[in-house]
């Protein structure tokens, strides 16, 4: 599929011809600029194209729970940015993208850093451009250190055009 460019988009194509070292922590700076709250959390992009995004945190103090463990708080932030900004790598630059529910199930206790994956098919991919006003559920997978899944996520995320019809 041939994906077409946004905003987001163009950013993660700029910071993709620095040096492998440097990606992450450039696209985490200037996407945590987009969203100020992500810079509080120690979240870092990791893999950032248009069907597959990857964030990570780290298990440290300052999002941990009272047992040590990432606080439930940090995971679903974790899947919501995910998910989110899959679909912000996708979204025509003339709509505005929202989170419209977020279903999160903690299964069991995490162990360690971890890592959210989400993927967007084509077939969504296109529903983003051909419609104007919609919805979709976005796949978010969390995995902690031993390879878990210690918490399911549901993220279905809508698009609005920017200016309402007159």
């Amino acid at each position: 599929m041939d994906y077409q460019k946004n905003s987001m988009s163009r950013i993660a194509d700029k910071v993709g011809k620095l040096p492998v070292g440097l990606r992450s922590r450039v696209l985490s700076l200037l996407f945590g600029r987009l969203v100020p709250f992500l810079a509080t959390s120690g979240l870092r992009f990791e893999q950032v194209d248009h069907t597959r995004l990857t964030v990570s945190i780290r298990n440290q103090r300052k999002v941990q729970n009272h047992i040590k463990g990432v606080h439930a708080a940090a995971m679903a932030l974790l899947a919501e940015t995910a998910s989110g900004f899959v679909v912000g790598m996708n979204v025509p630059d003339d709509k505005l993208m929202l989170l419209k529910s977020m279903k999160v199930n903690y299964t069991k206790r995490s162990q360690g850093d971890m890592r959210a994956v989400a993927t967007l098919s084509d077939a969504q991919i296109r529903d983003l451009y051909h419609i104007d006003k919609g919805e979709t559920l976005v796949e978010v997978t969390v995995t902690d250190e031993s390879g878990e899944s210690p918490i399911q996520c549901e993220m279905v995320w809508a698009w609005i055009p920017k200016k309402r019809p007159q």
